[in-house]
Protein backbone atom coordinates (compact mmCIF):
# COMPACT_ATOMS: atom_id res chain seq x y z
CA UNK A 1 0.00 0.00 0.00
CA UNK A 2 1.42 3.71 -1.23
CA UNK A 3 0.01 6.62 0.92
CA UNK A 4 2.10 9.89 1.83
CA UNK A 5 -0.05 11.48 3.72
CA UNK A 6 -0.56 13.52 6.79
CA UNK A 7 -0.86 12.56 10.48
CA UNK A 8 -4.34 12.34 10.39
CA UNK A 9 -4.50 11.16 6.62
CA UNK A 10 -2.79 7.57 7.77
CA UNK A 11 -4.68 7.42 11.03
CA UNK A 12 -7.67 6.96 8.54
CA UNK A 13 -5.70 4.36 6.33
CA UNK A 14 -6.51 1.92 9.36
CA UNK A 15 -9.90 1.23 7.63
CA UNK A 16 -8.10 0.06 4.42
CA UNK A 17 -5.47 -1.77 6.40
CA UNK A 18 -7.44 -3.83 8.67
CA UNK A 19 -9.83 -5.56 5.43
CA UNK A 20 -6.84 -6.17 3.39
CA UNK A 21 -5.26 -7.61 6.79
CA UNK A 22 -8.73 -9.59 6.64
CA UNK A 23 -8.70 -10.55 3.11
CA UNK A 24 -5.38 -11.89 2.31
CA UNK A 25 -4.41 -12.97 5.90
CA UNK A 26 -0.77 -11.29 5.86
CA UNK A 27 0.10 -7.91 6.79
CA UNK A 28 -0.04 -5.34 5.25
CA UNK A 29 3.25 -3.34 3.50
CA UNK A 30 3.39 0.29 3.76
CA UNK A 31 5.67 2.81 1.97
CA UNK A 32 4.74 6.52 3.37
CA UNK A 33 6.75 9.65 3.67
CA UNK A 34 7.09 11.81 6.90
CA UNK A 35 8.47 11.22 10.22
CA UNK A 36 4.72 10.67 11.94
CA UNK A 37 4.07 7.92 9.90
CA UNK A 38 6.18 5.12 11.67
CA UNK A 39 5.73 5.75 15.24
CA UNK A 40 1.88 6.23 14.41
CA UNK A 41 1.61 2.71 12.71
CA UNK A 42 4.60 0.51 13.75
CA UNK A 43 3.40 -2.52 15.39
CA UNK A 44 -0.54 -1.48 14.70
CA UNK A 45 -3.04 -4.64 13.77
CA UNK A 46 -2.37 -5.41 10.11
CA UNK A 47 0.72 -3.47 9.72
CA UNK A 48 3.84 -4.71 8.25
CA UNK A 49 7.29 -3.60 6.91
CA UNK A 50 6.68 0.43 7.18
CA UNK A 51 9.19 1.80 3.99
CA UNK A 52 9.18 4.97 4.55
CA UNK A 53 10.95 7.98 3.02
CA UNK A 54 11.19 11.76 3.47
CA UNK A 55 9.70 12.89 0.25
CA UNK A 56 8.00 11.30 -3.03
CA UNK A 57 8.41 14.78 -4.64
CA UNK A 58 11.91 15.45 -4.73
CA UNK A 59 13.90 14.13 -7.79
CA UNK A 60 14.59 10.89 -7.69
CA UNK A 61 18.70 11.42 -7.90
CA UNK A 62 18.90 13.24 -4.76
CA UNK A 63 16.54 11.15 -2.62
CA UNK A 64 19.04 8.66 -1.09
CA UNK A 65 15.43 7.37 0.64
CA UNK A 66 13.72 6.97 -2.21
CA UNK A 67 16.45 4.66 -3.61
CA UNK A 68 16.19 2.83 -0.77
CA UNK A 69 12.62 2.36 -0.58
CA UNK A 70 12.87 1.00 -4.46
CA UNK A 71 15.67 -1.16 -3.47
CA UNK A 72 13.42 -2.43 -0.59
CA UNK A 73 10.43 -3.49 -2.59
CA UNK A 74 12.41 -5.42 -5.38
CA UNK A 75 13.94 -7.63 -2.97
CA UNK A 76 10.15 -8.47 -1.72
CA UNK A 77 8.77 -8.79 -5.04
CA UNK A 78 5.97 -7.71 -6.69
CA UNK A 79 2.51 -8.07 -4.86
CA UNK A 80 -1.15 -6.63 -5.10
CA UNK A 81 -0.26 -2.81 -4.21
CA UNK A 82 -2.96 -0.23 -3.46
CA UNK A 83 -2.16 3.35 -4.61
CA UNK A 84 -3.48 5.40 -2.28
CA UNK A 85 -2.36 9.21 -3.02
CA UNK A 86 -4.53 11.91 -4.67
CA UNK A 87 -1.36 12.73 -7.04
CA UNK A 88 1.52 10.77 -9.07
CA UNK A 89 4.12 12.15 -7.38
CA UNK A 90 4.99 8.58 -5.80
CA UNK A 91 4.05 6.21 -8.94
CA UNK A 92 7.14 6.32 -10.90
CA UNK A 93 8.55 4.61 -7.48
CA UNK A 94 6.40 1.49 -8.11
CA UNK A 95 7.35 1.69 -12.15
CA UNK A 96 10.88 1.22 -10.46
CA UNK A 97 10.62 -1.65 -8.23
CA UNK A 98 9.41 -3.69 -11.40
CA UNK A 99 5.18 -3.76 -10.05
CA UNK A 100 3.46 -4.07 -12.87
CA UNK A 101 0.32 -2.06 -13.87
CA UNK A 102 -2.12 -4.75 -13.68
CA UNK A 103 -1.03 -5.13 -10.04
CA UNK A 104 -2.10 -1.77 -8.75
CA UNK A 105 -5.64 -0.44 -7.83
CA UNK A 106 -5.42 3.46 -7.90
CA UNK A 107 -7.20 5.29 -5.44
CA UNK A 108 -8.38 7.86 -8.71
CA UNK A 109 -9.88 5.53 -10.58
CA UNK A 110 -12.41 4.99 -7.71
CA UNK A 111 -13.76 8.37 -6.96
CA UNK A 112 -15.24 9.34 -4.29
CA UNK A 113 -19.07 8.57 -3.90
CA UNK A 114 -21.83 11.29 -2.58
CA UNK A 115 -21.87 11.84 1.22
CA UNK A 116 -19.00 8.93 1.31
CA UNK A 117 -16.58 9.42 4.79
CA UNK A 118 -12.72 8.89 3.98
CA UNK A 119 -12.71 5.28 6.09
CA UNK A 120 -16.07 4.48 4.05
CA UNK A 121 -13.82 4.94 0.83
CA UNK A 122 -10.85 2.95 2.09
CA UNK A 123 -12.95 0.46 2.96
CA UNK A 124 -14.67 -0.12 -0.49
CA UNK A 125 -11.05 0.40 -2.29
CA UNK A 126 -9.99 -2.40 -0.58
CA UNK A 127 -12.42 -4.61 -1.82
CA UNK A 128 -11.26 -3.94 -5.10
CA UNK A 129 -8.75 -6.25 -6.43
CA UNK A 130 -6.04 -5.79 -9.33
CA UNK A 131 -6.61 -6.98 -12.89
CA UNK A 132 -3.94 -9.02 -12.34
CA UNK A 133 -5.42 -12.59 -10.85
CA UNK A 134 -4.64 -13.03 -7.11
CA UNK A 135 -5.93 -15.19 -4.25
CA UNK A 136 -7.44 -13.42 -1.44
CA UNK A 137 -9.36 -15.24 1.22
CA UNK A 138 -13.36 -14.99 1.23
CA UNK A 139 -13.81 -12.78 4.12
CA UNK A 140 -16.80 -11.49 5.80
CA UNK A 141 -15.89 -7.77 5.33
CA UNK A 142 -19.43 -7.17 7.68
CA UNK A 143 -16.67 -8.40 11.00
CA UNK A 144 -14.10 -5.39 10.17
CA UNK A 145 -15.70 -3.10 12.38
CA UNK A 146 -16.27 0.28 10.25
CA UNK A 147 -13.91 3.74 11.32
CA UNK A 148 -9.81 4.19 11.92
CA UNK A 149 -8.72 2.29 14.67
CA UNK A 150 -5.36 2.33 16.55
CA UNK A 151 -4.22 -0.09 19.29
CA UNK A 152 -2.35 0.88 22.84
CA UNK A 153 0.06 -0.91 23.77
CA UNK A 154 0.78 -1.70 27.65
CA UNK A 155 4.61 -0.49 27.29
CA UNK A 156 3.31 2.95 25.88
CA UNK A 157 0.33 2.62 28.89
CA UNK A 158 3.31 2.53 31.59
CA UNK A 159 5.23 5.09 29.67
CA UNK A 160 2.92 7.25 29.86
CA UNK A 161 1.96 6.78 33.50
CA UNK A 162 5.56 7.62 34.43
CA UNK A 163 5.50 10.28 32.48
CA UNK A 164 1.90 11.57 34.07
CA UNK A 165 3.63 10.76 38.07
CA UNK A 166 7.03 13.23 36.69
CA UNK A 167 4.56 16.24 36.16
CA UNK A 168 2.15 15.26 39.30
CA UNK A 169 -0.95 14.43 37.39
CA UNK A 170 -1.08 10.60 37.61
CA UNK A 171 -4.05 11.07 39.68
CA UNK A 172 -5.62 13.64 37.69
CA UNK A 173 -8.98 13.56 35.67
CA UNK A 174 -7.38 14.94 32.18
CA UNK A 175 -9.30 17.35 29.41
CA UNK A 176 -7.45 17.48 26.41
CA UNK A 177 -7.41 20.86 24.23
CA UNK A 178 -6.10 20.90 20.53
CA UNK A 179 -5.57 25.00 19.56
CA UNK A 180 -3.30 25.11 16.83
CA UNK A 181 -2.05 23.12 13.47
CA UNK A 182 0.65 23.00 10.75
CA UNK A 183 -1.34 26.25 9.24
CA UNK A 184 -0.76 28.29 12.23
CA UNK A 185 2.59 27.85 12.65
CA UNK A 186 3.72 28.96 9.35
CA UNK A 187 5.48 32.27 8.94
CA UNK A 188 3.06 35.04 8.50
CA UNK A 189 -0.52 36.70 10.27
CA UNK A 190 -1.88 33.23 11.62
CA UNK A 191 -5.16 34.93 10.49
CA UNK A 192 -3.51 35.03 7.12
CA UNK A 193 -6.01 33.75 4.24
CA UNK A 194 -4.78 29.92 3.69
CA UNK A 195 -5.21 29.38 7.41
CA UNK A 196 -8.89 27.55 7.26
CA UNK A 197 -8.30 26.25 11.07
CA UNK A 198 -7.50 29.27 12.68
CA UNK A 199 -9.85 29.95 15.91
CA UNK A 200 -8.58 33.13 17.57
CA UNK A 201 -6.72 33.39 20.92
CA UNK A 202 -8.75 35.29 23.07
CA UNK A 203 -12.02 32.72 22.42
CA UNK A 204 -9.76 29.67 23.15
CA UNK A 205 -9.36 31.63 26.65
CA UNK A 206 -12.94 32.28 27.12
CA UNK A 207 -13.59 28.20 26.15
CA UNK A 208 -10.76 27.37 28.84
CA UNK A 209 -12.21 29.66 31.39
CA UNK A 210 -15.22 27.89 31.28
CA UNK A 211 -14.02 24.17 31.09
CA UNK A 212 -12.00 25.27 34.19
CA UNK A 213 -14.74 26.60 36.36
CA UNK A 214 -17.20 23.30 35.44
CA UNK A 215 -14.14 20.76 35.04
CA UNK A 216 -12.49 21.48 38.88
CA UNK A 217 -10.97 18.41 39.61
CA UNK A 218 -9.33 17.91 35.73
CA UNK A 219 -5.96 19.03 34.44
CA UNK A 220 -6.04 20.75 30.94
CA UNK A 221 -3.53 19.69 28.66
CA UNK A 222 -2.88 21.55 25.72
CA UNK A 223 -1.56 19.63 22.91
CA UNK A 224 0.09 19.98 19.92
CA UNK A 225 3.92 19.49 17.97
CA UNK A 226 6.59 21.54 18.89
CA UNK A 227 6.57 24.75 17.20
CA UNK A 228 2.84 24.92 18.49
CA UNK A 229 4.47 25.60 22.06
CA UNK A 230 5.03 28.92 21.86
CA UNK A 231 1.29 29.23 20.43
CA UNK A 232 -0.20 27.83 23.50
CA UNK A 233 2.54 29.55 25.59
CA UNK A 234 0.70 32.45 24.52
CA UNK A 235 -2.65 31.31 25.31
CA UNK A 236 -1.73 30.35 28.92
CA UNK A 237 -0.06 33.63 30.07
CA UNK A 238 -3.25 35.16 29.01
CA UNK A 239 -4.87 33.47 31.31
CA UNK A 240 -2.88 33.58 34.07
CA UNK A 241 -5.46 33.49 36.96
CA UNK A 242 -6.48 30.45 35.35
CA UNK A 243 -4.58 27.02 36.86
CA UNK A 244 -3.97 23.89 36.03
CA UNK A 245 -3.28 24.54 32.20
CA UNK A 246 -0.62 22.44 31.29
CA UNK A 247 1.34 23.19 28.32
CA UNK A 248 2.52 19.96 26.97
CA UNK A 249 2.86 20.47 23.27
CA UNK A 250 7.17 20.13 23.66
CA UNK A 251 7.00 16.63 24.99
CA UNK A 252 4.75 14.52 22.87
CA UNK A 253 6.12 12.02 20.71
CA UNK A 254 2.84 10.09 18.76
CA UNK A 255 3.01 6.78 20.78
CA UNK A 256 2.85 9.04 24.33
CA UNK A 257 0.03 11.36 22.79
CA UNK A 258 -2.01 8.61 21.54
CA UNK A 259 -2.11 6.88 25.08
CA UNK A 260 -2.79 9.90 26.66
CA UNK A 261 -5.52 10.26 24.08
CA UNK A 262 -6.53 6.93 25.06
CA UNK A 263 -6.43 8.20 28.74
CA UNK A 264 -8.50 11.22 28.76
CA UNK A 265 -12.24 12.01 29.21
CA UNK A 266 -12.09 14.42 26.51
CA UNK A 267 -10.96 16.77 23.77
CA UNK A 268 -11.20 19.76 22.42
CA UNK A 269 -9.87 20.53 18.64
CA UNK A 270 -9.43 21.83 15.75
CA UNK A 271 -9.95 19.77 12.56
CA UNK A 272 -6.77 18.13 13.11
CA UNK A 273 -4.76 14.83 13.21
CA UNK A 274 -5.13 14.02 17.13
CA UNK A 275 -8.59 14.22 16.05
CA UNK A 276 -8.58 11.48 13.99
CA UNK A 277 -6.39 9.40 16.45
CA UNK A 278 -8.64 10.47 19.20
CA UNK A 279 -11.76 8.97 17.07
CA UNK A 280 -8.91 5.32 16.87
CA UNK A 281 -8.94 4.94 20.69
CA UNK A 282 -12.41 5.81 21.52
CA UNK A 283 -11.94 9.36 23.05
CA UNK A 284 -15.15 11.73 22.83
CA UNK A 285 -14.40 15.21 21.04
CA UNK A 286 -15.69 18.56 20.02
CA UNK A 287 -14.33 19.01 16.30
CA UNK A 288 -13.83 22.81 14.67
CA UNK A 289 -14.05 22.80 11.64
CA UNK A 290 -13.04 25.14 8.72
CA UNK A 291 -13.31 24.73 5.07
CA UNK A 292 -13.19 20.38 5.28
CA UNK A 293 -15.89 18.66 4.77
CA UNK A 294 -17.50 17.01 7.70
CA UNK A 295 -19.09 14.01 5.71
CA UNK A 296 -15.80 13.36 4.53
CA UNK A 297 -13.23 14.22 7.54
CA UNK A 298 -15.42 13.76 10.52
CA UNK A 299 -13.36 11.74 13.06
CA UNK A 300 -15.02 8.37 12.75
CA UNK A 301 -13.22 5.09 14.69
CA UNK A 302 -14.48 2.20 15.83
CA UNK A 303 -15.68 2.36 19.40
CA UNK A 304 -18.35 5.35 18.50
CA UNK A 305 -17.04 8.16 21.19
CA UNK A 306 -18.73 10.82 21.05
CA UNK A 307 -18.08 13.15 18.69
CA UNK A 308 -19.52 16.69 18.42
CA UNK A 309 -18.93 18.87 15.35
CA UNK A 310 -19.19 22.81 14.33
CA UNK A 311 -19.35 24.67 11.41
CA UNK A 312 -19.81 27.99 11.18
CA UNK A 313 -20.40 30.47 8.10
CA UNK A 314 -18.46 34.29 7.06
CA UNK A 315 -20.52 35.80 4.46
CA UNK A 316 -21.66 32.12 3.01
CA UNK A 317 -18.81 30.62 2.73
CA UNK A 318 -18.15 27.92 5.41
CA UNK A 319 -15.24 29.62 7.97
CA UNK A 320 -14.25 28.28 11.54
CA UNK A 321 -13.86 31.82 12.11
CA UNK A 322 -17.96 31.63 12.29
CA UNK A 323 -17.74 29.24 15.02
CA UNK A 324 -18.26 31.67 18.48
CA UNK A 325 -17.71 30.40 21.61
CA UNK A 326 -21.00 29.70 22.81
CA UNK A 327 -21.62 27.25 20.17
CA UNK A 328 -18.23 25.33 21.36
CA UNK A 329 -19.94 25.56 24.86
CA UNK A 330 -22.91 24.34 23.98
CA UNK A 331 -21.21 21.68 22.07
CA UNK A 332 -19.03 20.23 25.03
CA UNK A 333 -21.87 20.57 27.53
CA UNK A 334 -23.59 17.80 25.54
CA UNK A 335 -20.82 15.68 25.08
CA UNK A 336 -20.49 12.00 26.59
CA UNK A 337 -16.94 12.47 28.31
CA UNK A 338 -15.54 9.51 29.11
CA UNK A 339 -15.27 8.45 32.77
CA UNK A 340 -17.39 11.27 33.70
CA UNK A 341 -21.06 12.26 33.38
CA UNK A 342 -21.64 15.71 31.40
CA UNK A 343 -23.02 18.05 33.75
Amino acid sequence: MVRCGAFGDMVLLTALIRVLHAEFRAPVDIVTSGPWSEPLLRGQPGVGEIFSMRSRKTPYWLSPDQRRVVRQLRARAPSPTWYCDGDDAARPLLDRAGIPSEYIVDVKDHGLLPGEHATQQWRRLAQIMPSAPFSAYRTDIDAVVPGCYLEVTQSQRVELKAWLKARDLADRPLILVQIGNKRTMRRGPRRMAVNNKYWPLERWAEVLQFLRRHHPRHAILLLGTGPEYQLNRELVESLANVDGLHNVADDLPIPRLVALLERADGLLTVDSGPAHAAAGVGCPQVVLFGKALPSLYRPLGTAGADVQLLRGEIDGEPSMLGIDTRHVIEAWSRLKLRGAAPF
